[in-house]
Order: C-alpha cells, then structure tokens, then sequence
C-alpha cells in the first residue's frame, strides 16, 4: 500500500487528513454511493477495454473474408406488352 501512496509522497496524516476532509464535504451516507458508482464505472470501462482487445485479436486471428464470386453482367429484359398494361392497371381493376 505504501507503494500506491509513494507516488503522491503522501504520509499517514495527510491521507488522515485528506479521509476526513472527504467526510466532511460527502457525509457518511453519501460516500457508499459515490464508491458504488466508482466501482460500477470501474466494472464497465474494464469491460469495454476487454471487448475492445477481444475484437482486436479476433480481427487479427480470423482470416480474411473471401472477396464475392465473380457475376455475369445482368441483361435487361423488357415487358411484353401484356405484362406492361398488366402492370398499368391498379390492384382489384380488371380490364374485361
């Protein structure tokens, strides 16, 4: 633990001091709430760093998707007459 502190060089008191000072301005029912929506944030960055480096070395793993058969070109066909005045007439309208 004296480790995490040594970066900041902070000592027993002044963590003492700065522990308190949080009390103070949070108050005892509030700071439960602020480490339990710390912890969720915490839980939900890891878990989105994770998928990320999961998609990352599925990407890098799976081979290249195989490039489309080549097609034909596609010829036009034109309606017959029939069909087009077929096609004019609206929908429940027959020409008698």
């Amino acid at each position: 633990m004296n480790e995490m502190f040594a970066f900041f060089n902070l000592g027993g008191g002044e963590i003492i001091v700065i522990l308190l000072v949080f009390l103070v301005l949070f108050g005892a029912r509030k700071i439960p709430e602020l480490a339990k929506g710390l912890g969720q944030g915490i839980k939900e960055f890891k878990k989105a760093t994770r998928e990320v480096t999961d998609e990352i070395q599925n990407s890098i793993n799976s081979p290249a998707p195989a490039p489309p058969p080549a097609t034909e070109p596609r010829q036009i066909v034109e309606a017959t007459p029939a069909e087009k005045s077929a096609a004019s007439v609206p929908a429940g309208e027959h020409k008698a």
